[in-house]
């Protein structure tokens, strides 16, 4: 039975109609600075802390609700006498229940040019003691921190008054989800080191899925930021995305995003297949897809440019399932109307940035800063006799961007900044450069090879000689890189070495 509740939030959407509702159910009210105010002005009888524990609030509000009267009747168990004998000897009052929610600090961080003093300000700490004090004490206490809870507790209270433990339980649960958030994010925020001694994880559930890379997998979404990304994407059609979606989608849109040139890129299973710059969006498209026209179909394509009508035609004439795009004319969304079951996405790719990256291990976490190093950051030099004519360092440049994407072992094969054949994700460098050749056929005369890693032996060199290849960009750094030197003097094929690998695992 609840007989009296404590009410201090920040959001007061919905507050009137719970306070409304307790009041009518007999509850008494204790509230505090502007929800006491809010309470009031409403005509609903509320008592104000500080009348309620004899001392006034103090330094600027920091200090309201941080008194034994207050805590001590929230974490007083009521099944053990001594606690209760304890309350009557102070004058404590039990408090079943309390409201709360905390300082915007999350929205102040990401104001501009908000200086320290301000964000501290922002720190919530009486709301996190008092939910965490409740939340410990959930058999004797219901705590709510979630606004979508009131509806819930109002109905409880219109009907016995009585909330079941199960009830009291999962709001606990959501009280200290709650403020764990909230403390990772002054964390995050306040620790400047890319690598903490303790990681903090901060995300809320965006959307619960279908299921995960299989209908047997259960699985959800949890997004960490407002950032412009996948999850931020403004769906235009289509059904929801699924697990592999979105995790293709993401792929799709970090390499895109690589690429200043009008490109599109197509993705299967993280992987490109197909992808190509050029003077026009359209143009772009046509040799992304003509670079793999099998495997595009069902896959997912990311463009840097707006889709117009021509492109929007072009693309309808095999089923995609994903369409990502900066943008979409009303005539481009009208054809694409016409195929309902392809998902079209419009994603801002101005203010995009590229963060660490987190993966999950047993029992733990790898963390690595992404993969931002530029080719202006790199120190390209030539190896061969021969040099790269200006089309191959299209070439190169376009292949470079693209490779840190592709699966390690990788090989890309590109000519006209077009890819011809790639080979991802073989456990041997031949092997994928076998594939990207197989691939590419005929088309990788004059084109150029590119590989992710070294080259431990002058194989893939004599293997893309066999092919017609005219030019290979790797990381060099083999203990055996003069032998791949060597063969390409004498198969006539220029070489860059570029300092730096790119492995993606």
């Amino acid at each position: 039975m609840i007989k009296r509740a404590l009410l201090s939030v920040y959001d007061k959407e919905g507050i009137i109609d719970l306070a409304k509702s307790l009041s009518s159910s007999g509850v008494e009210i204790i509230s505090s600075g502007g929800t006491y105010k809010t309470i009031s002005e409403a005509g609903i009888p509320v008592v104000k802390v500080s009348d309620y524990t004899g001392s006034p609030e103090i330094l600027d509000g920091r200090v309201k609700t941080l008194h034994p009267k207050i805590h001590g009747g929230i974490l007083a168990r009521r099944e053990l006498k001594e606690h209760i004998d304890t309350l009557k000897i102070n004058e404590i009052l039990e408090i079943d229940m309390v409201v709360g929610n905390l300082y915007p600090f999350e929205e102040t961080i990401k104001s501009p040019n908000v200086d320290l003093q301000t964000v501290l300000e922002n720190i919530d700490i009486g709301g996190p003691s008092m939910i965490r004090s409740a939340a410990k004490n959930y058999k004797d206490v219901v705590v709510l921190t979630d606004k979508n809870d009131y509806k819930l507790i109002i109905e409880k209270l219109e009907g016995d008054n009585e909330i079941s433990l199960e009830v009291r339980k999962a709001l606990a649960v959501k009280a200290f989800a709650h403020t764990a958030y909230y403390d990772t994010q002054i964390t995050n925020y306040l620790d400047s080191q890319v690598f903490p001694d303790t990681l903090c994880l901060a995300a809320n559930k965006y959307q619960e899925l279908r299921y995960g890379e299989n209908p047997h997998q259960k699985a959800s979404v949890y997004k960490t930021d407002s950032s412009t990304s996948i999850l931020s994407a403004k769906k235009l059609q289509g059904k929801e995305l699924s697990y592999n979606n979105i995790n293709d989608g993401d792929a799709a849109l970090r390499m895109v995003l690589e690429f200043n040139r009008p490109t599109a890129i197509a993705v299967k299973h993280t992987n490109p297949c197909g992808a190509a710059s050029a003077d026009s969006i359209l143009e772009a498209y046509k040799k992304a897809h003509d670079a793999d026209p099998k495997s595009i179909f069902g896959g997912i394509v990311a463009l840097n440019r707006p889709v117009d009508e021509s492109l929007a035609i072009e693309m309808t004439k095999i089923f995609l399932d994903v369409i990502i795009a900066p943008g979409f004319t009303s005539e481009a969304k009208a054809v694409f109307a016409k195929k309902p079951n392809t998902r079209v996405l419009e994603v801002s790719m101005d203010s995009i940035s590229l963060k660490s990256e987190v993966k999950s291990i047993l029992g733990g976490y790898l963390v690595q800063n992404s993969d931002t190093l530029g080719i202006e950051d790199e120190d390209w030099k030539l190896v061969t006799n021969k040099e790269l004519s200006n089309d191959q360092q299209a070439d190169a440049e376009f292949a470079w961007k693209l490779i840190k994407h592709v699966k390690s072992n990788a090989i890309v094969v590109v000519k006209n900044e077009q890819t011809l054949g790639i080979g991802c994700g073989q456990v041997n460098r031949i092997d994928a450069a076998i594939y990207a050749l197989n691939n590419g056929g005929s088309e990788c005369k004059g084109a150029l090879l590119a590989s992710d890693g070294l080259f431990p032996f002058a194989d893939v060199v004599v293997e893309s000689a066999r092919y017609g290849i005219e030019a290979i960009i790797q990381p060099g750094g083999s203990i055996r890189d003069n032998e791949s030197i060597d063969a390409a003097n004498e198969y006539d094929i220029s070489m860059v070495f570029t300092g730096y690998r790119h492995f993606k695992h």
